[in-house]
Protein backbone atom coordinates (compact mmCIF):
# COMPACT_ATOMS: atom_id res chain seq x y z
CA UNK A 1 0.00 0.00 0.00
CA UNK A 2 1.47 3.42 -0.99
CA UNK A 3 -0.39 6.59 -0.08
CA UNK A 4 2.09 9.18 -0.13
CA UNK A 5 1.37 11.09 -3.34
CA UNK A 6 3.83 12.20 -6.43
CA UNK A 7 3.24 14.53 -9.36
CA UNK A 8 2.91 11.21 -11.74
CA UNK A 9 -0.13 10.14 -9.57
CA UNK A 10 -2.06 12.98 -11.27
CA UNK A 11 -4.70 12.38 -13.97
CA UNK A 12 -5.51 8.70 -12.45
CA UNK A 13 -9.37 7.56 -11.47
CA UNK A 14 -10.28 7.89 -8.12
CA UNK A 15 -12.64 4.91 -7.33
CA UNK A 16 -14.07 3.89 -3.60
CA UNK A 17 -13.91 0.57 -2.06
CA UNK A 18 -16.16 -0.84 -4.90
CA UNK A 19 -14.56 0.30 -7.67
CA UNK A 20 -17.10 2.83 -8.66
CA UNK A 21 -15.20 6.12 -10.16
CA UNK A 22 -15.89 9.02 -7.92
CA UNK A 23 -13.54 11.45 -9.48
CA UNK A 24 -9.95 12.07 -10.87
CA UNK A 25 -6.79 13.26 -8.91
CA UNK A 26 -6.50 16.58 -10.48
CA UNK A 27 -3.14 17.28 -9.53
CA UNK A 28 -0.46 16.77 -6.09
CA UNK A 29 1.00 19.63 -4.81
CA UNK A 30 3.79 19.08 -2.28
CA UNK A 31 3.00 16.01 -1.85
CA UNK A 32 -1.11 16.65 -1.18
CA UNK A 33 -3.47 15.48 -3.79
CA UNK A 34 -6.36 17.17 -4.89
CA UNK A 35 -9.66 15.24 -6.44
CA UNK A 36 -12.53 16.46 -9.01
CA UNK A 37 -14.97 14.69 -8.36
CA UNK A 38 -16.90 15.60 -11.41
CA UNK A 39 -14.19 16.20 -14.25
CA UNK A 40 -15.20 16.53 -17.70
CA UNK A 41 -13.05 15.35 -20.91
CA UNK A 42 -11.31 18.58 -20.75
CA UNK A 43 -9.97 18.05 -17.15
CA UNK A 44 -8.96 14.73 -17.52
CA UNK A 45 -6.85 15.93 -20.40
CA UNK A 46 -5.48 18.75 -18.65
CA UNK A 47 -4.69 16.99 -15.53
CA UNK A 48 -2.86 14.17 -17.86
CA UNK A 49 -1.18 16.71 -19.11
CA UNK A 50 0.20 18.05 -15.78
CA UNK A 51 -1.68 21.29 -16.72
CA UNK A 52 -4.50 20.81 -13.50
CA UNK A 53 -4.86 23.73 -10.59
CA UNK A 54 -6.77 23.64 -7.65
CA UNK A 55 -9.77 25.44 -8.10
CA UNK A 56 -13.23 25.41 -5.72
CA UNK A 57 -13.98 22.50 -8.25
CA UNK A 58 -11.42 20.54 -6.22
CA UNK A 59 -10.98 18.93 -2.91
CA UNK A 60 -7.94 17.65 -0.84
CA UNK A 61 -7.93 14.00 -0.46
CA UNK A 62 -6.36 12.69 2.98
CA UNK A 63 -3.85 10.24 2.62
CA UNK A 64 -5.41 7.80 5.42
CA UNK A 65 -8.66 7.76 3.28
CA UNK A 66 -6.39 5.80 0.60
CA UNK A 67 -6.44 2.39 0.41
CA UNK A 68 -3.54 1.80 -2.41
CA UNK A 69 -2.45 3.36 -5.21
CA UNK A 70 -1.80 1.58 -8.37
CA UNK A 71 -0.44 2.52 -12.24
CA UNK A 72 -4.14 3.53 -13.18
CA UNK A 73 -6.38 4.68 -9.87
CA UNK A 74 -6.45 5.83 -6.75
CA UNK A 75 -8.21 3.37 -4.33
CA UNK A 76 -10.13 4.83 -1.33
CA UNK A 77 -11.01 2.66 1.53
CA UNK A 78 -14.34 2.06 3.08
CA UNK A 79 -16.07 5.29 4.88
Amino acid sequence: MRADFTEDDAGKRVVNAEGDEIGILEEVERGTAYVNPDPGLTDTIKSKLGWGDTDEETYRLDADRVDSITDDEVRLGRL
